[in-house]
């Protein structure tokens, strides 16, 4: 790449930057899907925590212990833990409206039965347990097609704007769902509020009913389930932005996860009642919208890295505080508080989430963000249930506190800020290979080789910057990666690479990125004046498939 290319492309990076740094907080408000769907989730964000106030409400009347207590949060997050993968696979290689109906739909008959069940006197704790279970199956195929819909709604520079409104919507709801749930549940009962629940999904699935999505435009045939699911390991092995926002999110959430689990054994220790838990709940969302309030002022001056660790010692600061507080106006300050920390953890990991993660991939990717967040409060949840049975809130609390606080030990390694830097947009930089028989699509597998010549005086740096095509290569389909030398001709380089399939080789070409490029580029400004990589392409078994590019492949 010569110095000019270089400097355009840091120029393109820094460009990108400023625009994301000084996008306003309500611009993906103006596109008007995304504010239909922002709309429509709010409403139905009220009826879920006015569910999970009467749930967790409902099973501490049974005096149940600190444990059975917080396995109600496990049993809403564990089905994640199974299903978040498969949900994110089905939602990258099938229609995600339809998906997103199907669950919508789900959720409403659960909260609807639940309720029924509850006016009828039926609900025991073990009811309650199996219906949030089946609720959380529910969040679970929902959440990976609404989180990658998201991108296909808005435009790239606005993601981390509409991450933080998704989040001010949901902690909105957090504000006024609690308090008036815990209305509810003192005025009526329990079912009351699942069942205004099963009515809040009713406008979410008219806004999806109503919508059309763009159609699919792709030439090639849709992935199958399986090889979809390998893919989608494949990528998250090969990719090191995906890593590091998952270990900071399991950081964070696994050791922060003890405030919410024990929050309803804490209200009930201290004898409040329904309203004055829904309060607490409802104080934490206010510091969160006022949190959300102050993030775009604190993205133009701080790194996304330092802004996270800003809310997690917020959050250890909480945790710390709720140990120790007896009154009632104490935990309103503290939880308000703390929830400005929450926010600023939760946004910039989902908007970090969502940036690093190409379309091809999105919703697969964000299965493994959900995975490590959901599956970290389930973690979370018998985790610290345990320790507060064996040992006593306050105890358990402060060791929150110390886990949040040495999760910071993290950042050296796994910086969000590198993780975002890279521009994921296709680049499409790979041409069609020129062939003399078409091979059909599941004809395999393929052997990709790739032939440079390199003067040997810049052998040696053509190597330390081509061994990083082998991440590359893997991350977007290759079984198998090599690298060899000519030993007639020591100025001959050959990488070769195995797919699994003609299909998913041209899978492959539209796969690539604008910073997968760059690589590339940096490696390609070794080679003989002069000279372009020479690329074949050889079928299995002699099959009569074989093709050479014209050396513009990749």
């Amino acid at each position: 790449m010569s110095e000019a290319a270089a400097g355009q492309a840091a120029d393109a990076l820094t460009q990108t930057a400023v625009r994301r740094r000084h996008v306003s907080a309500l611009a993906p408000l103006r596109h008007p899907v995304y504010r239909s769907l922002w709309i429509a989730q709010l409403v139905s964000n009220v009826g879920t925590w006015m569910h999970d106030v009467g749930a967790a409400w409902l099973i501490t009347e049974s005096h149940a212990s600190p444990l059975l207590a917080s396995l109600l949060q496990t049993a809403s997050s564990l089905p994640v833990v199974f299903l978040a993968l498969p949900a994110g696979t089905v939602a990258d290689v099938v229609d995600r409206r339809q998906i997103l109906l199907m669950t919508q739909t789900w959720m409403c008959l659960v909260a609807g039965l639940l309720g029924v069940l509850t006016l009828a006197g039926l609900t025991t704790p073990a009811v309650l347990l199996g219906f949030t279970f089946a609720m959380g199956v529910g969040v679970a195929l929902n959440t990976p097609a609404w989180q990658a819909t998201v991108p296909s709604v808005v435009p790239r520079e606005e993601l981390t704007a509409a991450a933080a409104l998704g989040s001010v919507g949901f902690n909105i709801a957090r504000v006024v769902g609690p308090a008036l749930g815990g209305l509810i549940v003192a005025a009526a009962g329990s079912w009351a509020v699942f069942l205004l629940n099963a009515l809040s999904f009713f406008g979410t699935i008219g806004v999806l009913w109503t919508w059309k999505p763009p159609k699919r435009d792709s030439a090639l045939p849709r992935e199958r389930f399986y090889g979809a699911l390998r893919a989608g390991f494949r990528f998250a092995r090969h990719a090191p932005s995906l890593r590091s926002i998952l270990i900071r999110t399991s950081a964070v959430v696994i050791p922060g996860s003890a405030v919410w689990a024990l929050l309803p054994v804490l209200a009930r220790r201290l004898e409040l009642t329904s309203f004055q838990y829904g309060t607490l709940l409802g104080c934490l969302g206010l510091g969160a919208v006022a949190g959300a309030v102050l993030l775009p002022m604190l993205r133009r001056r701080y790194s996304i890295d330092v802004i996270v660790a800003g809310g997690s010692l917020i959050w250890a600061g909480a945790a710390v505080s709720l140990a120790f507080a007896g009154r009632f106006p104490v935990l309103c300050a503290t939880l308000a508080i703390g929830g400005m920390g929450w926010i600023t953890l939760m946004s910039n990991l989902n908007a970090a989430a969502q940036t690093a993660l190409p379309s091809w991939v999105r919703a697969r990717g964000l299965a493994f963000y959900i995975l490590a967040f959901q599956g970290g409060f389930a973690l979370g949840g018998v985790l610290w249930g345990s320790v507060a049975s064996a040992t006593d809130l306050r105890t358990t609390l402060l060791l929150s506190a110390a886990g949040v606080t040495m999760g910071l030990l993290t950042i050296r390694k796994h910086r969000l800020d590198a993780a975002v830097a890279g521009d994921v947009t296709t680049s499409l930089h790979w041409p069609t290979p020129r062939l003399y028989q078409e091979p059909s699509a599941e004809d395999g597998p393929v052997l990709v080789t790739v032939e440079y010549l390199v003067p040997r005086e810049a052998g040696e740096a053509f190597v330390a910057d081509a061994r990083r095509f082998e991440r590359l290569r893997r991350r977007d389909g290759a079984l198998q990666w090599g690298l060899f030398r000519d030993l007639e001709d020591p100025r001959r380089w050959l990488e070769t690479f195995l797919v699994e399939s003609w299909a998913e080789h041209m899978r492959q070409h539209g796969r690539h990125t604008v910073a997968d490029r760059a690589i590339e580029q940096r490696a390609l400004r070794h080679l003989v004046a002069g000279e372009t990589p020479k690329v074949s392409h050889l079928m299995w078994g002699g099959a009569e498939a074989d093709a050479t590019s014209d050396g513009q492949d990749p």
